[in-house]
C-alpha cells in the first residue's frame, strides 16, 4: 500500500502544501532482504568485506568471509531493523577484539571469519601466552 501512495494522500495526512511542494519525488522503500545486505557488504567497490580485508594486507594476512559469516552479519543487522547502515556497526562489533590482536599475529597467514566468530562462539585468533616483565635489580 506504501507504495500507491500520491503527494494528494500526504497533504490529506496533514503535511503543509509549502513543504509538500519541495519534495520533488515521493517514493516508498522496502526493507532490504538477507540476499541485498550481503550484496551490501560484498558488492560495492569499497564494501565493507574489502575494507578489513585490505586492513589484514597491510599486516601481511589475509582474511576471508565465509558466506555463513556474511549471512549471519546480515541477519544481525536484519534483527536491529536498521537496515544497510546497521552493517557497519554489526561487523566493527565483530572485529573489533580481532584488530586488537591482528599486530600480535602480523605475517602469521590467512584467517577465515566464520559463523562461530560472528556469533561469538569462538575467537579468531587463539590466545598466545602473554610474555611476562620480571624486574631485575
Amino acid at each position: 500500500m506504501l507504495p500507491e501512495v500520491n503527494v494528494e494522500d500526504v497533504l490529506e495526512f496533514g503535511l503543509i502544501p509549502e513543504l509538500v511542494g519541495r519534495l520533488p519525488i515521493c517514493a516508498a522503500l522496502t526493507p532490504l532482504d538477507e540476499d541485498s545486505m550481503v550484496r551490501v557488504l560484498t558488492e560495492p567497490r569499497n564494501a565493507l568485506t574489502r575494507q578489513y580485508e585490505s586492513l589484514f594486507q597491510m599486516e601481511d594476512c589475509q582474511l576471508q568471509f565465509t558466506e555463513k559469516a556474511l549471512r549471519a552479519i546480515a541477519r544481525k543487522a536484519m534483527k536491529k531493523a536498521t537496515g544497510a547502515r546497521g552493517l557497519r556497526s554489526i561487523i566493527e562489533e565483530v572485529m573489533l577484539d580481532i584488530m586488537y590482536d591482528l599486530p600480535e599475529n602480523r605475517g602469521s597467514g590467512s584467517y577465515v571469519l566464520d559463523e562461530k566468530v560472528v556469533e561469538g562462539e569462538k575467537k579468531m585468533f587463539t590466545p598466545k601466552a602473554r610474555k611476562s616483565r620480571s624486574k631485575s635489580a
